[in-house]
């Protein structure tokens, strides 16, 4: 499995192509903006989020509420499209209308991709750069993710995500019973968090950077129950299924480090606190008495549930700006604003759970045959069995 994005922040819609989902899945759009609903909500959200009720269309790829097991298309419209045919227009313009455009960016913001970005491709606008470097490109992404999520569910695998810091307030350890308990817990939080005193001071937090003009980041943790063990490889370093999913979290704007299980913690305990023993019985057959290590052993998973936590910066677009240099004339200048929120985390964190699925889904596809989803799912179910008499 693979997939292409394509579009820009302020242009016409967000493409997606997705390739190699097996033939006779059900999907229907229903399943993919639901997700997409969810990453448009969270405490501390700009004004974009009201502007854009983003929706997708299925394009291709779907006959009648099933994959067919060519590419399938997704398409999401930018509402905010029509305030910005002159400045982002797709056709060529006169050389003398060039110095009309409005909105061109000559002052790089720090911490965006402005600068770096208009030095590596030659853009003096360097809105060329942030149009395509905004997080508004993850709106496919999560497009994509759930469509991952739809064949993850049909497999019996479970998967959800939650916020567990925001500008330094932690949230205790998520005391729940199963999976479910946990979505349908941080679904109802306004920042996606489980612990309701810490939510209360997340928010708070939020407001105060907001009237400051500052931004704040956190910490989101992806959970998944389900997944069969074996996934992934220990033979070649670029198949490790950890690995894979450590690069698909620092993919996500603003995304600085990624942890398993006890992460960092690690490094201040001895072996014997972090690794996980093994027992086994007729039921369930091999499981871990602990699950320190995040559902992961030589870069396979183990059958434990995983735990993946992402660290996301604070959105350096600031309502009090940061100094910058603007290119063509060289003279320091605070950094231009663009439309932004305070803080994203609650949303990163939907985003997040995308990607986490979306590269589980693609390492099943790869380890199992799949140009048939019923043959696929016999597969796995096959799998299971195998490994709990192993």
């Amino acid at each position: 499995m693979r997939f292409l994005t394509a579009g820009e922040s302020h242009g016409p819609q967000l493409t997606t192509i997705v390739e190699g989902l097996p033939a006779g899945m059900p999907l229907t759009s229903d399943d993919i903006n639901q997700e997409l609903a969810s990453r448009q909500k969270g405490y501390g959200r700009g004004k974009r989020m009201q502007i854009e009720k983003d929706q997708a269309t299925i394009a291709g790829g779907v006959r009648h509420g099933y994959t067919l097991g060519s590419p399938l298309a997704l398409v999401v419209e930018n509402n905010d499209w029509k305030h910005w045919t002159k400045i982002m227009g797709i056709e060529p313009i006169e050389e003398s209308e060039a110095d009309e455009i409005k909105r061109k960016v000559t002052r790089p913001r720090p911490g965006h991709a402005d600068l770096v970005g208009g030095i590596k491709y030659g853009h003096r606008d360097m809105r060329n750069v942030l149009e395509r470097s905004s997080a508004r490109e993850t709106t496919v992404r999560v497009a994509a993710g759930a469509v991952a999520k739809k064949m993850l569910d049909l497999l019996g695998i479970k998967i959800t995500a939650h916020v567990v810091e925001i500008g330094g307030v932690q949230a205790n350890p998520a005391d729940y019973n199963n999976i479910e308990e946990l979505k349908n817990r941080t679904e109802q939080s306004p920042v996606r968090c489980f612990d309701e005193k810490a939510e209360v001071k997340m928010m708070e937090a939020i407001d105060e950077a907001k009237k400051n003009g500052d931004s704040i980041g956190g910490v989101v943790e992806v959970v998944v129950e389900g997944m069969p063990p074996g996934v992934g490889s220990y033979v070649h370093y670029d198949r490790k299924l950890d690995a894979k999913l450590a690069a698909a979290m620092v993919s996500i704007n603003a995304f600085k480090g990624v942890e398993f299980g006890l992460g960092f913690e690690m490094a201040r305990k001895p072996g014997s606190q972090v690794h996980d023993e093994i027992i086994w019985d007729d039921e369930n057959g091999y499981v871990r008495k602990t699950n320190r290590l995040g559902g992961f052993e030589g870069g396979m998973s183990t059958g434990m549930p995983i735990i993946v936590k992402g660290v996301m910066k604070p959105i350096p677009t600031l309502y009090k700006p940061l100094q910058s240099v603007d290119i063509d004339t060289k003279e320091p200048f605070t950094a231009s604003i663009e439309r932004s929120d305070s803080c994203a985390v609650p949303a990163a964190s939907v985003v997040a759970e995308a990607v986490i699925a979306w590269e589980l889904a693609s390492s099943i596809t790869d380890q199992f045959s799949s140009d048939r989803f019923d043959v696929l799912k016999q597969l796995v179910d096959e799998h299971r069995i195998y490994a709990r008499t192993f």
